[in-house]
């Protein structure tokens, strides 16, 4: 299988952040919300990568946002 983590990181991020619902679920349990998102089984250190390359993205994106404003 072709895994590129970071392009699946940015696919995430923008999933979650065009849904209401997975915000939630993502502040809630994160793991769980990133499983549940690919649909697949993935080994725990590849998941925790995710989860933390997804994280860091939306702090980044939240951090840009606040920036951006006047």
């Amino acid at each position: 299988m072709d895994f590129n983590i970071k392009e699946k990181i940015e696919e995430l991020v923008k999933r979650i952040q065009s849904d209401d619902a997975l915000k939630a679920q993502f502040r809630e349990d994160p793991v769980k919300a990133v499983e549940g998102l690919l649909g697949i089984d993935l080994p725990d250190e590849t998941i925790q990568k995710l989860v933390t390359g997804v994280k860091t993205k939306l702090n980044l994106d939240a951090l840009g946002g606040l920036f951006g404003k006047k």
